[in-house]
């Protein structure tokens, strides 16, 4: 149903009735309160328009890459998020932060002010392009990292695209590509009412009979084991399923653990809770309990290459129940589709057999981990007592952010409280996202004082929004840990590409804040000074944004890491394998297997094709559905 104009005038008024309002309205309908842009003469009317609406707040960012990362930090807590860019040069400039929200399943909105309505097809060449005469570039560069676009160039259908762009980013959990021509965003329509009508979206039924068969199918498998184990992954949260997998956790007894890019959604207060799954680099004795099991319960796990440490984790393929947002695989066995996670998890629940032999073993092997050694007075600040000191910080009150690098690492073994979030990228673990990341993940929430660890070399690339974090008076603290280059890749492969030009990040963090805002600022090179900055930033300095710039020695990192690098270095450098060096092999139906077990061959690693290896290929987690209105 669409408004006529009378609508309009009795609704508040025709002028409010423009494509911009429309937008901004529909945004906040949806839980979105605040945007992050960068203008360009292609969005500025669009802008106007947008902040227009006195519930939606603009977020201004000092480049697109950063406003991209902050709607990623932003749609990880609210669900949502949208960024405003400006036609080309600010389009392919997010899209690296787009790409890491697809690979991350969360719903940005990503909207681009195009060309003129005219220039359409007109054979002319515009600035903001390439120099040729085809708008299209754009728009073919979002296809891959988007699940829907939408090019509005004219008034009459503007209304239908961009409700069907906004509400398949809902239902898929995945970014879309709006493309607004610049000419547009204020002039009044009818179809653009002042109080659209809500979105109903088609709520997601799993097939009955399928369901019916998935949980009797597992419930016999995992009933038939000794000792069975639950591990959670990051796609219970596209999936919607955290607490259905606490229910099942609760009513079986299992052992329940975590892998690393899950870290956050599963409560670590749990009673049954062992800790990180992480291979050789997890939690000590979470992967023993793990791989030792005669049975485990994955649920919306990603196998790659990092996750899984190189392609080493030692699990085997007819052990596992593999449970991802609409699938069920069962061992060597069946595989039913249409089912739902959620619904999945919840049936479980009540016909599981508790068993906690698991756990028992866990619990009768558990030797608590030891203390760093105490440092001697002003001995030069280490890592490991950088982070004993982070873990004081943490309660209900707190979120923790940590960048790629050795952050993952380091803040993988933080023990959160109930109530403290946790964010981080791994799938697609791009560096210097936790700056831009950091900016929209505490817009979202207020209510928490989110702790990012932030490397010095990730900090250098997209270190100019710590300024928009001062300017919208937020309270995070930045723990900046400066050891002199990218450690990260140092373990994986060193040279001297990994060092950079060391900064003065106090110095510019307080030139960007250039006297005008709430910073407060503190270089620390041993635990009496960490100590001293911590107790003034969740202190007197407790409403600042506090930056805290820790000096460590360039090879302190965490066992972790080393341990890691050495893997994932080795998985780089497999040599080519003869046979597939010369020609690429056609597919036949004997190639037609279970794809969430991808194999290496035999000659190239301790590992055969009864090993998870590999993330499974990503088949279409969502059906398109037809928005329907009330």
């Amino acid at each position: 149903m669409e408004g006529t104009e009378a609508d309009v005038g009795a609704s508040g008024g025709f002028k409010d009735a423009t494509m911009g309002r429309h937008i901004a309205r529909r945004l906040v309908e949806i839980g979105v309160t605040d945007i992050f842009t960068v203008p360009g003469d292609f969005n500025l009317t669009l802008l106007d328009h947008l902040i227009a609406e006195p519930r939606l707040k603009n977020i201004g960012c000092c480049n697109e890459l950063n406003a991209g990362y902050a709607a990623d930090g932003y749609a990880r807590s609210r669900g949502a998020a949208a960024c405003v860019v400006t036609f080309t040069v600010g389009g392919l400039s997010v899209i690296n932060a787009i790409a890491g929200a697809y690979s991350e399943n969360l719903p940005v909105i990503c909207i681009a002010g195009g060309p003129n309505s005219n220039d359409f097809g007109t054979n002319r060449i515009l600035h903001h392009t390439i120099g040729i005469p085809d708008f299209s570039q754009e728009l073919r560069c979002f296809q891959t990292v988007t699940c829907y676009q939408a090019v509005v160039s004219h008034l009459e259908d503007a209304h239908e695209q961009i409700d069907r762009a906004i509400s398949t980013a809902l239902k898929e959990s995945k970014p879309v590509y709006i493309s607004i021509s610049c000419n547009l965003p204020g002039i009044p329509h009818p179809t653009f009412i002042r109080d659209p009508i809500p979105f109903s979206l088609v709520e997601r039924t799993s097939n009955s009979s399928e369901l019916a068969a998935a949980v009797e199918a597992a419930a016999t498998f995992l009933g038939n084991a000794v000792k069975p184990i639950l591990v959670g992954g990051p796609k219970l949260r596209v999936a919607k399923a955290m607490q259905a997998f606490v229910e099942l956790a609760d009513a079986s007894g299992y052992a329940l653990s975590v892998m690393p890019s899950g870290k956050g959604m599963v409560p670590e207060t749990h009673e049954h809770f062992i800790g990180t799954y992480w291979g050789a680099v997890g939690t000590s004795f979470c992967g023993e309990i793990v791989e030792s099991a005669d049975a485990y319960l994955f649920a919306g796990p990603i196998f790659n290459d990092y996750s899984s440490v190189g392609y080493s984790l030692l699990l085997k393929k007819e052990k596992a129940v593999i449970v991802q947002p609409d699938r069920v695989v069962i061992g060597n066995g069946s595989a039913f589709g249409g089912v739902l996670m959620k619904d999945f998890l919840e049936e479980l629940a009540k016909v599981i057999t508790k068993n906690t032999t698991a756990y028992e073993n866990y619990h009768r092997i558990f030797v608590p981990d030891g203390q760093p050694n105490p440092p001697e007075p002003n001995e030069p600040l280490r890592v490991n007592i950088l982070f004993q000191h982070i873990q004081k910080m943490l309660t209900e009150n707190t979120a923790v952010l940590a960048e790629t690098g050795d952050s993952w690492f380091n803040c993988q073994k933080l023990k959160l409280p109930e109530g403290c979030g946790y964010e981080f990228q791994m799938q697609y673990g791009s560096i210097g996202w936790s700056v831009g990341a950091l900016l929209g993940y505490a817009q979202s929430i207020p209510d928490k004082r989110v702790i990012a660890c932030i490397g010095d070399g990730s900090f250098q690339v997209t270190a100019q929004d710590v300024t928009t974090m001062i300017r919208n008076e937020q309270k995070s603290v930045i723990f900046l840990i400066n050891n002199g280059g990218y450690t990260i890749e140092v373990e994986i492969h060193d040279g001297p590409y990994n060092l950079i030009k060391n900064w003065n990040y106090t110095g510019v963090v307080e030139a960007f804040n250039n006297e005008d805002g709430k910073l407060w600022t503190a270089k620390v090179k041993c635990e009496e000074e960490l100590i001293e900055a911590i107790t003034t930033a969740t202190g007197e300095k407790e409403d600042h944004l506090c930056f805290i710039e820790v000096i460590v020695h360039k090879d302190d990192t965490s066992k972790e890491l080393l341990e890691w690098g050495s893997r994932v270095c080795s998985a780089n450098s497999r040599p080519p394998n003869p046979q597939k060096a010369l020609i690429l092999p056609e597919t036949t139906e004997d190639d037609d297997r279970d794809s969430s077990f991808l194999s290496v061959d035999e000659d190239e690693s301790d590992y055969n094709d009864d090993t998870f290896e590999a993330e499974e290929v990503q088949h279409e987690e969502v059906q398109h559905e037809d928005v329907q209105h009330d």
